[in-house]
């Protein structure tokens, strides 16, 4: 008879309660951040006037903007990543150094992308929306939106250099109560600027202008508190640490290019919808063609109920999305402890929240679509137009959303986990090899009248290849952590000479 311990591991990086407090702060920062231009573009669809025009051009520079806040994310990740790591290995120097990098590294970039946006206005515009008439409404639209917001950028990267500093270390309540002041600042002043002032367009974008500039200067005095064990001030002195900038752009340029060129295929397939094919006349009450000023009225059905499709996905994967950001503070201190079982530990945890989580969302947005998509109610098309719009959505909703609860866990919490233990460069190749592939390809191929023969779906074509997308991405990234390939490049993976620290051994003798 022979007497043999068996050794239960439990880990204690992240308690169960932990877990919970960082990552719902961050849902709900998500959410909060997410309706800038969602308000805007609810409240700009009901003002009085040319309310259709109004609304697709705020949510094409939506689109624009976003490609700018993931850029702007993507580098705060690349020294987030860094810190995290360090805070792991219990290097509080390295992490200060790090944080501190990064968020100088971020306001310049921000700075020039910002300036360069405003100066660029007019070009940008024609090159994104170039089936979209300069003469016509909805460009005059887009252009004074994206003036006001453009020079919104160097506070959004502030906002995000400073909040992924604070989530690293496990502050994501200050972030949260920060989005949550922005986002009720935001829909008073859009109704004091649309309802009583009625500066139109102009009046959403200085709301979200202002809206973004206050919780950035609140986050950056905030992360300054000499209480934070990572506190970082910008102005003080300070010279750059090569080595230290080196590694924070390897990390960063890859989640930049993947980030921004992702969110550029989801821009250039929302133009595959507003394309001429798509365009109707409007019909007036006399059953003919409305002419306004001696122009012909048109409505472009399937572009607006994209719009609409889009903002209520956005809403729906937030919940996921969430769980993602997470992942890059509680895997990327995993990472930090140099303990393999610890990481493979976290990234299942994290898996089975994402999972839950996420079908959770995506299942009440499946019974609720129906009701949602009543909010928006454009005041100049019929009612019968407006009812197909709706339709149109919905059944954009109806096949995106089912999708989702199946592949946006493998396909976006995947690549966080992948990011947080460094794995960056196969994460950007991956990630834009689908996207161009499916995404671009499939949309294009679905949307367009250039190739004889092929079916125009209008919006239904882009959601099939967005869904594609979404399967490609899953078996791409799964594969890769499965593999077990991660660990190579993370460069941090050692056999540790004693025992980790992170967790606790509880012994159970059995006889054989």
């Amino acid at each position: 008879m022979e007497k043999t311990a068996k050794i239960k591991r439990k880990y204690t990086l992240f308690t169960g309660k932990q877990l919970l407090w960082l990552i719902l702060p961050i849902i709900i920062e998500q959410i909060f951040s997410s309706s800038l231009g969602f308000i805007d573009s609810i409240m700009v669809s009901n003002m009085p006037g040319d309310s259709t025009s109004a609304s697709l051009a705020v949510t094409n520079i939506d689109y624009m903007n976003n490609l700018i806040i993931q850029l702007f994310s993507a580098f705060a990740t690349g020294g987030a990543i860094i810190t995290s790591q360090c805070l792991g290995a219990k290097d509080t120097e390295s992490a200060k150094s790090s944080a501190k990098h990064m968020l100088i590294i971020v306001v310049i970039a921000s700075l020039v992308i910002g300036g360069l946006s405003v100066a660029l206005n007019w070009p940008l515009l024609r090159l994104l929306y170039h089936d979209i008439a300069p003469s016509s409404q909805t460009f005059k639209f887009q252009s004074i939106y994206f003036y006001i917001t453009a020079a919104s950028f160097p506070f959004i990267g502030l906002f995000n250099a400073c909040a992924a500093l604070l989530r690293v270390q496990r502050k994501s309540m200050i972030t949260m109560s920060s989005a949550a002041i922005s986002c009720g600042l935001n829909a008073a002043m859009d109704a004091l600027f649309l309802y009583v002032l009625k500066l139109g367009v102009l009046g959403a974008a200085l709301a979200t202008l202002v809206c973004r500039a206050i919780p950035a200067i609140y986050m950056l005095v905030i992360l300054g508190n000499k209480k934070n064990l990572v506190a970082v001030r910008i102005f003080e002195k300070f010279r750059f640490d090569k080595q230290m900038v080196k590694k924070i752009l390897r990390l960063a340029i890859p989640a930049g290019i993947e980030s921004a060129l992702f969110q550029l295929g989801k821009l250039m397939t929302s133009t595959f919808v507003n394309v001429n094919h798509y365009i109707d006349p409007v019909i007036g009450e006399d059953g003919l063609p409305l002419y306004v000023d001696g122009s012909l009225k048109t409505i472009n059905m399937e572009a607006l109920a994209n719009s609409i499709a889009n903002h209520v996905n956005n809403y729906a994967s937030m919940v996921g999305g969430g769980v993602g950001t997470a992942c890059l503070t509680v895997v990327g201190q995993a990472v930090g402890t140099g303990d393999v079982d610890q990481c493979k530990y976290y990234m299942k945890k994290m898996f089975l929240l994402s999972y839950i989580a996420n079908t959770i969302c995506v299942a009440l947005f499946l019974g609720l679509s129906q009701y949602i998509v009543r909010i928006w109610n454009f005041k100049d098309v019929t009612f019968e137009e407006l009812v197909a719009i709706r339709q149109i959505a919905l059944k954009c909703l109806y096949f995106c959303l089912a999708m989702q609860i199946v592949t946006y866990p493998l396909s976006f919490t995947t690549p966080a986990i992948l990011k947080a233990t460094s794995d960056v460069k196969y994460v950007m190749f991956s990630a834009v090899i689908s996207m161009f592939v499916m995404r671009v390809g499939l949309s294009f191929i679905l949307t367009t009248d250039k190739i004889a023969g092929l079916p125009k779906l209008g919006a239904f074509g882009y959601w099939i290849g967005m869904c594609s997308d979404w399967v490609l991405r899953s078996v791409l990234f799964l594969s890769r952590l499965l593999t077990g390939k991660w660990k190579k490049s993370s460069g941090l993976f050692k056999e540790p000479a004693e025992e980790p620290q992170n967790y606790t051994e509880s012994s159970e003798n059995g006889v054989e």
